[in-house]
Order: structure tokens, then C-alpha cells, then sequence
């Protein structure tokens, strides 16, 4: 024998619309996040993984890198070509720079939105990265998906025009 249960109007238009209010909820929690693997380029042997993740008005860049120089300092950039084919990465063009700003430090609005900080390496050649920055996204303006980060051989000095004195391009990946 079967029990049939009667539900008011009311309260099925209050189940449904909390059920909506869930799936929304599911839906715009959803954190935009991308990643980049790096390849060596120009001879180099580094290895090297990047994550970023959307927080805010904010992206968390994260990464790790092996095979650098011991105790060392490496530019690091994001640049305007989503393309690390050729050996030196020159495939991936210039600095991501959407408002036509100089060369300089990360946050600085004035600045190249590719402008990150500097790559600190420590005694086994190894790097552990983070920062959060403001000055690119991964949804809207300013959008870095598919596009590259290149890493440079040398520190960026965040001052020489057009890309901070920091030498040739060593490692390359797109960001996906």
C-alpha cells in the first residue's frame, strides 16, 4: 500500500528555490585557476611548473622551479604571445603590457601588467615562488589565459627599458 504525501504550493515554490539557490551558489564558487609548465629554452635545464588563481581582484601565483643556478635571482614575466615554440621563446613576444606602461616594478599600475617579481633561488638551484598580484586576471580585462610566462637568465633590476636588463629567455610555458 502506497502513501501519498501532499506538499503546499508554498512550501514546494520554497524547496525549489532553494535547491536554485544551491546550484547558484555551486555555480559562482567556482574559482578561475590556470597553469604553466616551463620548458627549457636557450640550452637551459630548468624545469619548472606555475599555478594562478583568481582571488578577487587578485591572482595567487604559485610555482616551482628546478635546475637554476645555486643562489641566484631570475626575471620572470608574463609575455603577450601565447607561444614557446621557437629555442630562445622570442616566439612569445614582448611583455604583456595592455596600457602601454614602462618597464618597472609588480603592482605598479604604470607598469607592464607582465611585470612580476623576481625568482629566488636557493643553494640546490631550486625555487619555491608566490605572489599575489593585481595588475592581470584570469577573467575580464587584463585576461592572461593563453598567454606565456617567460623566465629570464638574469635578475630583473625592475628599472632598464624595455625589460629590466634580465638577459636572455631560459624557460617558457603557456598559460593555460
Amino acid at each position: 500500500m502506497s502513501t501519498k504525501i501532499s506538499i503546499s504550493p508554498i512550501y514546494q515554490t520554497m524547496l525549489l528555490s532553494g535547491v536554485i539557490l544551491l546550484t547558484s551558489c555551486q555555480l559562482i564558487s567556482e574559482t578561475p585557476r590556470a597553469v604553466s609548465v616551463i620548458q627549457a629554452k636557450s640550452g637551459s635545464g630548468i624545469q619548472g611548473s606555475m599555478s594562478f588563481t583568481q582571488s578577487g581582484n587578485n591572482v595567487n601565483v604559485t610555482g616551482t622551479f628546478s635546475g637554476l643556478t645555486p643562489n641566484s635571482e631570475h626575471g620572470i614575466h608574463i609575455h603577450e604571445n601565447g607561444d614557446c615554440s621557437t629555442l630562445d621563446a622570442s616566439s612569445a613576444g614582448g611583455h604583456y603590457n595592455p596600457n602601454s606602461g614602462k618597464h618597472g616594478k609588480h603592482n605598479n599600475f604604470s607598469s607592464h601588467a607582465g611585470d612580476m617579481p623576481n625568482i629566488k633561488v636557493d643553494s640546490n638551484g631550486n625555487s619555491n615562488y608566490s605572489a599575489t598580484l593585481s595588475h592581470f586576471s584570469l577573467v575580464n580585462e587584463q585576461n592572461i589565459l593563453g598567454k606565456s610566462v617567460v623566465v629570464h637568465r638574469n635578475k630583473d633590476d625592475y628599472v632598464t627599458q624595455p625589460s629590466g636588463n634580465s638577459g636572455e629567455r631560459i624557460g617558457c610555458g603557456i598559460i593555460r
